[in-house]
């Protein structure tokens, strides 16, 4: 069964969110696979991940860059796991029908986007019905991610 967790992003965007959550997975030895829905986005999260702390910087590739398969965390518009990977992170509206592929799917969308917050409450319902581990995060005041659902 595949464990999928959605994150209500309220309090940080996701180019704060993301390196943290993906820093987890690396630090867990968890091929990594990012998703965003267009490649614009994708080469701003390919910079954002090199540059998002002055003192660190989570090492990536992006897919069609070379060694694709080699890559621990890789970006794509594809949610194709070329690089054998065990979580895959969904952002900006990015999809993905193959659950059953990953052991972990992440969720992270922007509670300030009706649009965002409904398409999340959609894609719920579908894989809540689906008999999958579904559960929903929503940081606290303390910036804490605290389990709701």
């Amino acid at each position: 069964m595949t464990e999928i967790l959605f994150y209500h992003m309220e309090r940080q965007s996701l180019e704060q969110v993301l390196p943290q959550l993906v820093s987890k997975c690396v630090e867990r030895d968890w091929r990594t696979l990012i998703v965003t829905s267009s490649d614009e986005r994708l080469d701003a999260l390919d910079s954002q991940l090199w540059t998002y702390a002055e003192q660190s910087f989570l090492a990536h590739g992006k897919v069609g860059d070379g060694d694709d398969a080699e890559q621990p965390v890789l970006l794509s518009t594809s949610d194709d796991p070329v690089n054998k990977a065990e979580v895959c992170f969904l952002v900006d509206g990015a999809k993905t029908d193959k659950t059953s592929i990953f052991n972990r799917i992440v969720h992270l969308f922007d509670g300030r986007q009706e649009a965002a917050v409904e398409a999340a409450r959609d894609a719920w319902k579908v894989l809540d019905r689906e008999a999958n581990e579904v559960t929903y995060w929503q940081q606290d005041n303390s910036g804490q991610w605290i389990k709701k659902a």
